[in-house]
């Protein structure tokens, strides 16, 4: 969704949302957690647009995007000289939200040292950038989102128990999209509109057999699937009424029994044959597929890495 609008008719997220408006304009940490493609960024941003820091603009980083080393240094800054190729100073993302918000998405991929520094900040409002011993004051409202359970990792020794319980003051769920059905052709209704707007197309509407379609899909990929279904069928029918054969929906599980195997075929194969599959399915969205793979986002980019390497070294050869 392009807006801060939450579009909902259920009942869990109609709660959902009035909790957020009581504790909006708090300065408190706030967990936000659900499936991969539920609309976690965009219910911080709901968060933001409801505080009294929302004249500010909202910034965000994702946790799973950056190396470890990249990372500290987009969160906390540097200064000239602090390591190679440091030529001048930089300002980190948490002192540049300095007086606004700031999301953590995929906090669960953050490395466990660069979890201790976080800690800090949460504690004593400043962060120090690499390469400098002084302390730079911060006033930043913290927001975070796992599509991973923060507790179980605590228990595994994955993620800090002190920071879990200083980011969980107030913990928020957004449930998936199949225990939401009156939400199905809500959305899927306000898409097409809103997809149309954005491509300057002729108004568009669902007939009953896509609504039918989409109401018996069970959605793994939440509402982020259903964004990406509903924009490919108003961008691709020549018609004003979008029906059921419109909507491409691919059958995951149908794709699965056609995963077949071959005498001869090692693990390392098999496991990157699944792994490419996974990601066409979610057409390269390497989030959901790390998470139907069930691994983190890192180990997923550790492994594009190492197949895009060998593929490199035999062309070489």
């Amino acid at each position: 969704m392009k807006t801060n609008i939450i579009q909902t008719l259920d009942k869990k997220m109609r709660e959902l949302l009035s909790t957020v408006d009581n504790i909006a304009c708090s300065k408190a940490s706030v967990l936000i957690q659900g499936e991969s493609g539920t609309g976690k960024e965009l219910l911080a941003r709901y968060i933001h647009s409801k505080s009294q820091r929302a004249s500010k603009p909202f910034f965000a980083v994702n946790c799973a995007a950056f190396p470890e080393n990249l990372l500290e240094s987009e969160l906390f800054g540097y200064e000239k000289g602090a390591f190679t190729g440091a030529d001048k100073r930089k300002i980190g993302s948490f002192e540049a939200a300095s007086g606004s918000t700031f999301l953590l998405d995929e906090i669960s991929e953050m490395p466990l040292l660069l979890q201790a520094k976080l800690l800090r900040v949460l504690q004593e409002l400043e962060i120090t950038r690499l390469g400098s011993n002084t302390p730079v004051k911060v006033d930043v409202r913290v927001l975070a989102t796992s599509n991973r359970d923060l507790a179980k990792m605590v228990e595994q020794g994955e993620f800090r128990e002190d920071l879990y319980y200083r980011l969980n003051v107030i913990p928020l769920f957004i449930p998936p999209l199949r225990s939401r059905p009156l939400d199905l052709e809500l959305l899927a209704n306000h898409f097409v509109e809103m997809i149309c707007m954005e491509n300057q197309i002729p108004r568009k509407t669902l007939s009953k057999s896509a609504v039918d379609k989409i109401k018996s899909w069970k959605w793994p990929g939440n509402v982020r699937e259903l964004q990406n279904v509903i924009e490919r069928s108003v961008l691709l029918s020549l018609h004003t009424e979008i029906t059921d054969g419109d909507l491409l929906i691919k059958n995951y599980k149908r794709e699965e029994n056609e995963f077949y195997f071959r005498p001869g075929l090692t693990v390392a194969e098999a496991e990157k044959r699944l792994i490419m599959k996974t990601l066409d399915y979610t057409q390269q969205n390497r989030t959901q597929a790390a998470l139907l793979l069930g691994i983190s986002i890192r180990t997923l980019r550790n492994k594009l890495r190492d197949y895009r390497e060998h593929e490199h070294v035999g062309e070489t050869l």
